[in-house]
């Protein structure tokens, strides 16, 4: 029996080398390739974020214009309804009347031609 409690025992040895062996995990490199493919991506997330931001930009001045153009479209079209009023208001009859009397000038039907509009 002791052959037999002899060969567990180097059984129990060996198994508990086995266990105690640890794995050494080799760290590879980072190769010269990989680190260009990586440099090139960064330079490219690079790229497009100005490109994104120059064309926010653009677009932002380009509304800005937009809305100075819009407010002088608005601005003109007010003096101009305000225009038509005053040419409304110095185009009646009363005052042509009134601006010829003033300047000597009298009706005279022979010399009156009708205009249609």
């Amino acid at each position: 029996m002791s052959s037999i409690a002899k060969k567990i025992q180097e059984q129990r040895q060996v198994e508990q080398q086995k266990t105690i062996q640890t794995v050494i995990v080799h760290k590879t490199k980072i190769s010269f390739g990989e680190v260009m493919l990586l440099c090139a991506l960064a330079l490219s997330i690079a790229l497009v974020g100005v490109k994104i931001v120059s064309n926010q930009s653009n677009i932002y001045q380009t509304n800005k214009d937009i809305q100075q153009v819009e407010a002088s479209i608005t601005e003109q079209v007010k003096v101009n309804n305000d225009l038509k009023v005053q040419v409304g208001e110095l185009s009646t009859y009363e005052r042509i009347w009134k601006k010829a009397a003033e300047l000597g000038l009298m009706l005279n039907e022979n010399n009156v031609k009708v205009v249609q509009e």
